[in-house]
């Protein structure tokens, strides 16, 4: 007796679950988006890198006279094995870095010892214990003089963009021991906190589109001035013994 055959059906796609376009946990309301969990982009030892790090909601003072000497120290320390932080700038809960490595995997190691030490010294500086930083580093390629250019602006007038009423340059930042400004400005003593660029395109290829007038030009996004939790700027500044030791 013959038998008919019969197509399954394939069972109902369902609704919920999987891969699709606005998955995953959503951020907390007023809190930002953490950096996404993907393979970093191949690195090119030509090209700078403009890198951020975020501290954790409860690390607010990085620019305090407690804090800042050791956040310098560990920066100046991770110069080393193929990678170089060449200008940095620390605000209260974040820093903004421009480093140069010799391939993807220098970059990571670097970056992530730089935040090893960084937390450790907060938390030798502060006497407390737990995490410091926040979440993955966030990085971005400059790959043309023009980025370069706009990084450096960004990154060593970056206190502008969270004060805009601040002048003069930052003494928690590499910018006074930059010396591609275009006007003469007062700078620190003793020897600089990072080390010289050797790509070309953050040593002089930048210096095509001009050097930068510190006393005109800032990042293009600004924000009103928040009230201030340390005191004025100048208690910012590296103690004495930390000049003269060059750290």
């Amino acid at each position: 007796m013959a038998h008919g055959s019969h197509q399954l059906a394939f069972p109902a796609r369902p609704t919920w679950g999987g891969r699709r376009a606005g998955a995953g946990r959503k951020p907390a309301p007023g809190r930002r988006p953490g950096v996404a969990h993907v393979t970093r982009p191949l690195h090119h030892a030509g090209h700078p890198v403009h890198v951020t790090i975020r501290t954790g909601p409860t690390i607010r003072c990085l620019r305090s006279v407690r804090v800042f000497p050791s956040v310098r120290r560990a920066l100046v320390a991770s110069s080393r094995r193929g990678f170089r932080v060449v200008h940095f700038s620390v605000q209260d809960d974040h820093l903004h870095l421009i480093v140069e490595a010799d391939d993807r995997a220098t970059l990571a190691r670097g970056v992530h010892g730089l935040a090893i030490r960084m937390a450790r010294a907060v938390n030798r500086a502060l006497g407390r214990r737990g995490a410091v930083c926040a979440d993955r580093y966030h990085s971005r390629a400059l790959t043309s003089p023009r980025a370069v250019r706009h990084a450096l602006i960004y990154v060593l007038m970056n206190r502008r963009k969270h004060c805009a009423g601040e002048r003069g340059l930052d003494p928690c930042s590499s910018a006074p021991w930059f010396t591609g400004w275009r006007n003469a400005l007062a700078t620190l003593p003793g020897p600089p906190p990072v080390v010289g660029a050797r790509t070309w395109l953050a040593a002089v290829g930048w210096r095509r589109h001009g050097l930068i007038d510190g006393a005109t030009e800032c990042p293009r996004t600004k924000r009103p001035c928040r009230k201030a939790h340390h005191g004025h700027l100048d208690r910012y500044l590296p103690r004495q013994e930390d000049r003269s030791a060059g750290r």
